[in-house]
């Protein structure tokens, strides 16, 4: 009996993983809404938040940490629902350390028109792949909407950049993203397709 209540248990995370028992959020926008003021507050406290990428090479499923980094997760859920992150690129791919996406205009300097803080929480850190973060220049209250996910451990960005989310699945999709530096880069970028926020009450 007790091995039987085990193994159910791990099927019901493995389907939560997948996404299998979430709901998606309606989007609030029926095109991609790319410049506003500041993001209004759509979290809603006690959910827990999942966000599901379908890039070009596959999907990547995201395991948003709306305790750790409240604002800037309530920033990414807000943008996504305005269809934000469609069709944007993965303006920069580096094989064993990041992928980057979130500026519409491909070049590295674009954002959604806000910035806002940086958000550390201690016991986390950059210390294996699939782990995501927000990109910023050397001002630390420069968030936007750019995030990357670690390729690999990054213990240096640790402390420096803001991290919201894990990859719970699809990080072979992360891997397979086209290259822009490094060997086998090229002129291809992959795209975002669409971003959908799902939630696990």
């Amino acid at each position: 009996m007790g091995v039987r209540a085990l193994l159910l248990g791990l099927l019901v995370l493995l389907g939560a993983c997948r996404g299998e028992s979430m709901k998606p959020l309606p989007y609030l926008s029926e095109k991609p809404v790319r410049s506003f003021k500041a993001p209004e507050v759509v979290l809603e406290p006690g959910k827990d938040y999942y966000a599901r990428l379908q890039t070009t090479k596959g999907e990547i499923l995201l395991d948003l940490l709306e305790k750790e980094a409240p604002n800037t997760v309530n920033s990414f859920v807000f943008l996504a629902l305005h269809r934000y992150f469609e069709g944007v690129v993965w303006h920069r791919v580096i094989p064993g350390f990041v992928a980057q996406t979130g500026d519409p205009t491909g070049t590295g300097t674009g954002g959604p028109g806000y910035t806002f803080g940086l958000e550390i929480a201690p016991g986390l850190a950059f210390d294996r792949e699939g782990m995501v973060g927000m990109a910023r220049t050397q001002d630390p209250n420069s968030n936007g909407s750019q995030f990357f996910i670690t390729l690999a451990p990054t213990p240096h960005l640790t402390g420096q950049y803001t991290l919201f989310a894990k990859v719970v699945e699809g990080m072979e999709v992360v891997r397979r993203l086209s290259p822009t530096e490094g060997p086998g880069a090229g002129a291809e970028r992959d795209k975002i397709l669409r971003v959908e926020i799902l939630v696990k009450e």
